[in-house]
């Protein structure tokens, strides 16, 4: 039984796929560990286990530039001089956690890189819905109008 595999989806050593045919070059990916105040034993205070996995989305050639553009326009508020990061504690091995932080950021580019949704069309009412429930607003007044209390004698 092996760990967690680096690739997924078949891809070349060195690529992380973020969405359908775009893949990252591992080359342009920056990795920074340190000590995670997560879940772990003794060890875990000696071990780098946090991850920040670090992406310059300004200067990559990696993406197309109309993705590059809406990225960098979706992630305004989560960029530091054009670069995206992520960070991942939520595992006790270091190998997890890379793994956990390299998923997160493709999740985090795709989303980012998705076309925006289609503008929705008004629909109108047809006019036979709308007069059924008119005619049975009537009807409903009519019933509670006889309901009243008129002279019964």
């Amino acid at each position: 039984m092996s760990g967690p595999s680096r690739e997924s989806g078949g891809l070349s050593p060195g690529k992380h796929r973020i969405r359908g045919s775009v893949s990252l070059p591992e080359a342009e990916l920056m990795w920074r560990f340190s000590r995670s105040s997560g879940p772990g034993g003794q060890h875990v205070n000696t071990s780098d286990s946090q991850v920040e996995l670090r992406f310059d989305l300004a200067n990559t050639e990696a993406l197309p530039q109309v993705w590059k553009e809406r990225a960098l326009e979706r992630l305004a508020p989560r960029l530091v001089n054009g670069v995206v990061s992520v960070r991942s504690s939520e595992h006790r091995s270091q190998w997890r956690n890379r793994e956990a932080a390299a998923v997160r950021l493709a999740a985090l580019l795709a989303e980012a890189t998705a076309p925006p949704p289609k503008p929705r069309r008004p629909t109108r009412i047809p006019r036979g819905i709308n007069e059924r429930r008119l005619r049975e607003k009537k009807q409903r007044s009519e019933t509670k109008r006889g309901r009243s209390a008129r002279d019964w004698t």
